[in-house]
Parts: C-alpha cells; structure tokens; sequence
C-alpha cells in the first residue's frame, strides 16, 4: 500500500528483456540503502517487488502483464521515474490509498499555466470513467491528486508548485501517456452498490431511491 507522495525522483540506469518480462535497474541513492530484497516500491505508480540491490541501484522484474498494461514498457536507460516506498504503519498517511494497481494508461490531452500552477487534462477512457468523482483522489504515475473537473472526455487535475517540480510532472508534453489508478474507496462502493442493482446503470437518482 502506498499513499501517492513521491519520496524522490530517479533515474533509469538499466533495461533489458528477460524471459517475457524486463528487468529494471533503477539509480536510488540514499534510498537503495534502506531498501531490501522483496521490498514493495511503486514506480511511476507501479508498484514493483525490488529482486537485487547492487550499491545505490536496486532492480525490479516486470512481468509481460505488467508491461503491457502500464507505461513501463516505455522506459529506457536515462528515464526519470517517480519512487515511492511502500507505506509504514507507524507513519503520517499524507495522500490517500494507492494499491499501485494501474487501471489503465491515458493520454495527456492540454497543459495550462496559470501563475505559479498547472492544469493537466487527461483523457478518459472506459477503464476509468466508472471510478472518477469530482474532488476525489487519483494517482497519476503515483502523484496523489485531486480530481478538479471531469466531463465525457476528459479530466483535469490542478498541480500545485512543489509537486510539479518534485515529480515527473515538469517533463510531461502533450501527447506523453501516465499511468492511472482510481481511488479504490470509490471501486468498492460502486461494485457493491452495482451489486445491489444488477444489470442496472447506477445513477444519482437511482442512489436518491436507495436513501442514499
């Protein structure tokens, strides 16, 4: 489990096929020192198993599953990834919960400055569209953010200051894909309340009817 605040921004220092897979060697610095073998890390919000430590690189396999469903595939010696460790459970929770489960990869469609803050827009597709809320959480490549606006097609997520210049958000272009994972508070209502409804759209009237 993981909270969407990226601990540091790192650098790829290894790529290469094995077996149907990849095997990732990533640059830690003082964070591979804390790191053990088996340790959970999410990686542009994926969350990897770490298999050897070797100095300050410690190094991932990523499965064919993993590979085709996320952004992964993409990387190459010299990419920047956001890290985060798994989450303590004597620590301050500052995000909200990320499995590191991806639920699909989107585009990003318009990037807008304003003063010193952004506005990314992201396109939705069918994987997502059922777990977003307007002003709930989502984790873009592990960034824990807030959902500001959400139409048919798109969703836009405001990014404060720090968080564009402490992630991987101040090298995105228009056009580059993330990874996405929805809040999974919000996929556990859903299913259970579509379990209520079966074979039935939820709406806002329908929740009205259930008293909710």
């Amino acid at each position: 489990m993981f909270t969407g605040i990226i601990e540091a921004v790192c650098r790829v220092q290894g790529v290469s096929a094995v077996g149907g897979g990849l095997k990732l060697a990533i640059e830690m610095g003082k964070i591979a020192q804390e790191v053990k073998i088996g340790d959970s890390i999410a990686v542009n919000g994926v969350c990897l198993t770490a298999s050897a430590i070797k100095q300050n690189n410690v190094e991932f396999d990523v499965s064919g599953e993993s590979l085709a469903k996320t952004t992964l595939q993409k990387l190459k010696v010299g990419s920047q990834v956001n890290i985060e460790r798994a989450m303590r459970a004597d620590a301050r929770f500052g995000g909200h919960f990320v499995q590191g489960h991806i639920d699909a990869v989107s585009k990003i469609c318009k990037t807008q400055k304003e003063g010193d803050f952004w506005r990314f827009s992201f396109a939705v597709s069918d994987e997502i569209k059922g777990g977003l809320v307007a002003k709930g959480s989502i984790a873009i490549d592990g960034v824990s953010l807030t959902l500001a606006e959400i139409d048919k097609n798109n969703f836009i997520a405001a990014i404060i200051p720090a968080t564009f210049e402490n992630t991987i958000f101040k090298n995105y272009k228009v056009g580059d894909s993330v990874n996405i994972e929805t809040d999974i508070l919000c996929r556990i209502v859903r299913s259970q309340l579509e379990n209520m409804l079966p074979g039935k759209t939820m709406t806002f009237d329908k929740l009205k009817e259930m008293g909710f």
